[in-house]
């Protein structure tokens, strides 16, 4: 079964979505001015934090803190500029640890967080004082799912990766298996290794990428799939198996003894697009 952990976003049209407002949910009053945050400043708000945010391609962040009875929540709404980019985020800061929450396009909420990604908006609400806050987190992100546009629907490239033996599956912003030259994917762990799609512009830069992976490893030997594939046994990555389909590319790595690499990555690559 797959975990994942997001962020929570808000939007009651435009204007709601670049400043939530503590009357959302009756009783409830700011605490000092409103936040706003973008790509050149977020560091002076998240401190070691912001570094994660750039990844997935965060845009902007605008917040707010409430107050109610001694309770303090920190409202943030990062607009990620669209949904798979959200919906990464989320899965990179969600707890295996703990039950997801339908929300959105997924979210979780524990006693002092809630967090949620739905369309290209990625929110979270934290909670202050110790304690369980989970009522009251309950009751603003079903506020705050109400007046959110965008899609709930997590991105169709989750569905395109088998689930047998899978383990996770999220979003890679750079460097997918550690190569460079696969700049962005999705990545499922397995418990035989690992499989990754990654989309390129068009079949031809796709193509261009193959040929450059030919070259990082080297002695490659072809392999009957798709487009074009190709195995190899790299130092790093064990055995490895790299097909091209049209713009994407697919394939696994550090797969276990016994495993049949072409008949994986075959299984894959029918079925993207």
């Amino acid at each position: 079964m797959l975990k994942f952990v997001c962020g929570i976003g808000l939007f009651a049209g435009v204007l709601a979505a670049a400043n939530p407002a503590c009357n959302l949910v009756p009783g409830w009053t700011p605490q000092a001015e409103a936040r706003t945050f973008g790509p050149d400043n977020l560091f002076e708000y998240m401190d070691g934090n912001a570094e994660g945010y750039l990844l997935y391609g965060f845009q902007n962040m605008h917040g707010v803190t409430c107050l109610k009875g001694g309770v303090t929540l920190v409202i943030d709404i990062s607009d990620f500029g669209d949904a798979d980019s959200a919906y990464g985020m989320f899965c990179a800061n969600r707890d295996l640890r703990q039950p997801p929450a339908k929300l959105g396009m997924g979210g979780q909420i524990v006693p002092r967080r809630a967090i949620f990604a739905k369309g290209q908006y990625y929110v979270e609400v934290g909670a202050e004082p110790e304690g369980d806050h989970t009522a009251t987190l309950r009751e603003w992100t079903a506020a705050l799912e109400k007046i959110a546009t965008g899609t709930n629907e997590i991105p169709v490239a989750l569905s395109w990766f088998p689930t047998a033996g899978q383990q996770s599956l999220r979003l890679v912003p750079e460097s997918v298996l550690g190569i460079r030259l696969l700049k962005r994917g999705y990545v499922a762990q397995y418990d035989f290794g690992k499989a990754f799609v990654v989309t390129e512009a068009s079949a031809e830069s796709a193509a261009a990428v193959m040929q450059k992976l030919r070259e990082r490893f080297g002695e490659t030997a072809k392999a009957p799939i798709a487009d074009d594939a190709f195995q190899v046994t790299d130092k790093y990555l064990g055995r490895v198996c790299i097909a091209r389909k049209g713009r994407y590319l697919a394939g696994y790595g550090n797969l276990a003894d016994g495993q049949d690499a072409a008949k994986l990555v075959t299984l894959l690559a029918s079925r993207l697009p």
